[in-house]
């Protein structure tokens, strides 16, 4: 597979990744996937962070807000240390990875190489893609609906 794949790492102000939910970031650092390495394309103010959370956390408004967003962008997988309440509705449209690592620089090197695994995702599944949870080593999951 030799497509570029995009990716939109949820940040704060100055650029470390922080344990809130995707959605909440200061701003989306977009970054592409050659083929060969990864390259910052570009920056995404987040302005729908705060949109209708007076009403409800995990607004399902603000969720299709930033899915719209980002898929304008032509984004494919999000990069965050947590997700929230929209998860499932998130997961329709990007693969979705968890990571433990403070800086983009350590994230990178792990997504490279691991970059065949989201490749064959993206090939093999069109939604509902599944979790991929990267720590000391990458794992795999399906999301399931909170009850």
């Amino acid at each position: 597979m030799n497509k570029n794949i995009k990716f939109a790492f949820a940040v704060n102000h100055s650029n470390t990744f922080e344990s809130r939910h995707f959605g909440d970031a200061d701003k989306f650092l977009v970054f592409e996937w050659n083929g060969s390495e990864m390259l910052l394309q570009d920056e995404l103010i987040n302005i729908f962070k705060s949109f209708d959370e007076a009403q409800e956390h995990g607004s399902q408004k603000k969720g299709k807000s930033i899915i719209e967003l980002l898929q304008k962008n032509n984004i494919q997988v999000l990069v965050s240390k947590q997700f929230g309440l929209n998860i499932k509705m998130v997961n329709q449209f990007f693969i979705l990875v968890v990571i433990d690592k403070e800086t983009s620089d350590e994230v990178l090197k792990i997504l490279s190489n691991h970059i065949v695994w989201i490749e064959d995702e993206l090939q093999n599944n069109l939604n509902d893609f599944k979790l991929f949870s990267i720590r000391k080593g990458i794992l795999k999951t399906i999301i399931t609906k909170k009850k």
